[in-house]
């Protein structure tokens, strides 16, 4: 008869599945239900349970506009099936009796407005067999987890990843992991999550290393989240308070938001570039929760004790231009050189940038720069400044001619996930690219884990004057930044939070 692996959490006991060579518990609950009176408040600690829980698949996703669950309709929360328990997480381990592995958490992202731990493509067992605890979760999104609510702290989204690592601090040795050698790594919303973390009180010893990847630049102002979560409310004839808002299922606010998603444009004067962007949510600087944008924080020195791993893809944006419907039209470019650039004469900058572009590729890179790359890069600049060491890279290579190195192709990468077979079956997949995937992907999650190790990722740190970057091509390369056209572009911009331009 086969025992599976059973572990004493300090709430009570859970009982896990070994799968091949990695043991894995899923669905571990690491706070109570977001449901009822707790919907809108920080995570509250899950209370601690008699006899043993099964961990054998992942919990249900949080409420989410792709979510069926029938805690969607549900005002209470109080529903049949369960799906209300969303605030779980994961475990992969190679050794169970191993004294101090090291950890990796995962912050998936999802424009803040999607977050599922069972997506497949984050599967942690390819990492955990390369010598690492691997963590994931689910945290709260939308509405839920990013609004600014009156009456609710901001950033519970966050409030949940903080409760999520804590849970690490606690619990983690028993998993055969080292919680003081904890690395957090996430990729767009949670890489932009990761950079909020670094400089958040709350978040203090709860790691030792980071790593962000293809980060957006947008934190919001009080003002400017107060507007945004006003506008949604109003759909639904509401203000943006708890009372209020607690009235409706979480499928009212995602029907709601998406709404106003596709009007966000037309707020473009009042709302700022923000308008402009896949999501009308992002980190809350309120002071508190999260004291301020990351960039300065990290020059004054915050998290100075931290590594830090940073970068980006090189064609971030062609994820979405690449998507059916994707082709920016006239008005969406001029909107974009209008608004998104650091020159009052965006369109001729970028012109003289790159003169042999078209004005759908310059389109791409601008919102490439402003939103994911120069973000990055600035904040490599900023903790540089504050004494904190930091490393940079980029992934240039790609396997198919239609979406490049684009938005999201590094996590793929980094978890093993994307099949040669997959490769192989796309239909402008390059000649070799199928054979290549294997050895870029080994290259990139060696680095990921090496650092996680031991905070060498394996090239010479970041500083501003020779801007080592690692390259991740066919075969990986250090040199300079390679995105120095944009760099200059961007070189005396400050990135900080963005305000609320006018009053409507």
């Amino acid at each position: 008869m086969k025992i599976e692996p059973e572990i004493r959490t300090v709430a009570g006991v859970v009982r896990g599945r070994r799968e091949n060579d990695v043991v894995v518990f899923r669905g571990i609950r690491y706070a109570e239900p977001p449901a009822g009176a707790r919907r809108f408040g920080a995570p509250v600690p899950v209370q601690r349970w008699d006899g043993i829980r099964d961990a054998l698949k992942f919990g249900p996703p949080v409420p989410q506009a792709t979510h069926t669950g029938s805690v969607m309709s549900s005002v209470s929360g109080s529903v049949g099936d369960g799906s209300e328990d969303c605030l779980t997480l994961n475990v992969w381990s190679p050794d169970l009796g191993a004294a101090g592995l090291p950890v990796m958490v995962w912050i998936q992202g999802g424009t803040y407005l999607e977050n599922n731990s069972a997506n497949p493509h984050c599967d942690g067992a390819g990492l955990a067999r390369s010598g690492v605890v691997v963590v994931s979760m689910n945290y709260r999104v939308g509405v839920d987890g990013f609004a600014r609510i009156a009456g609710a702290p901001d950033n519970r989204g966050i409030l949940d990843q903080i409760a999520a690592l804590r849970w690490v601090q606690d619990n983690i040795a028993g998993f055969g992991g080292d919680p003081a050698n904890v690395t957090v790594f996430g990729e767009s919303a949670g890489g932009a999550c990761i950079a909020a973390l670094l400089v958040m009180p709350m978040a203090a010893g709860l790691f030792r290393r980071a790593i962000s990847q293809s980060m957006p630049g947008t934190y919001f102002s009080e003002r400017l989240a107060t507007a945004i979560s006003t506008t949604i409310a109003a759909q639904l004839g509401v203000q943006a308070t708890v009372g209020d808002l607690a009235r409706f299922p979480p499928r009212a606010l995602t029907d709601a938001t998406d709404a106003v998603i596709l009007k966000m444009p037309e707020f473009v004067d009042f709302w700022g570039p923000m308008a402009l962007t896949p999501t009308p949510f992002s980190p809350v600087a309120d002071g508190e929760v999260l004291p301020r944008a990351p960039w300065q924080a990290l020059a004054d020195g915050a998290a100075r004790d931290i590594d830090l791993l940073i970068g980006h893809t090189r064609d971030e944006y062609r994820l979405y231009t690449s998507r059916p419907g994707g082709e920016p039209t006239d008005a969406r470019m001029t909107a974009a050189f209008d608004h998104l650039t650091p020159s009052t004469d965006g369109s001729g900058l970028y012109r003289t940038a790159y003169p042999d572009a078209t004005p759908g590729q310059r389109f791409e890179v601008l919102n490439s720069d402003w939103l994911f790359r120069m973000p990055s890069l600035h904040l490599a600049d900023a903790a540089h400044a504050g004494g904190g060491p930091v490393w940079l890279w980029e992934l240039a290579w790609s396997f198919n001619s239609e979406q490049g190195a684009s938005h999201a192709l590094d996590f793929l990468l980094i978890f093993g996930t994307l099949s040669p077979d997959e490769v192989r079956a796309h239909r402008s997949a390059h000649p070799n690219a199928a054979n290549e995937i294997t050895h870029v992907s080994r290259h990139m999650r060696a680095d990921w884990v090496s650092f996680a190790t031991a905070g060498k990722p394996g090239w010479a740190p970041y500083d501003p004057h020779t801007r080592t970057t690692r390259v991740y091509n066919a075969e990986p390369t250090t040199q300079p930044y390679p995105e120095e056209t944009s760099r200059r572009i961007w070189s005396a911009h400050q990135f900080d939070t963005l305000d609320l331009l006018h009053s409507e």
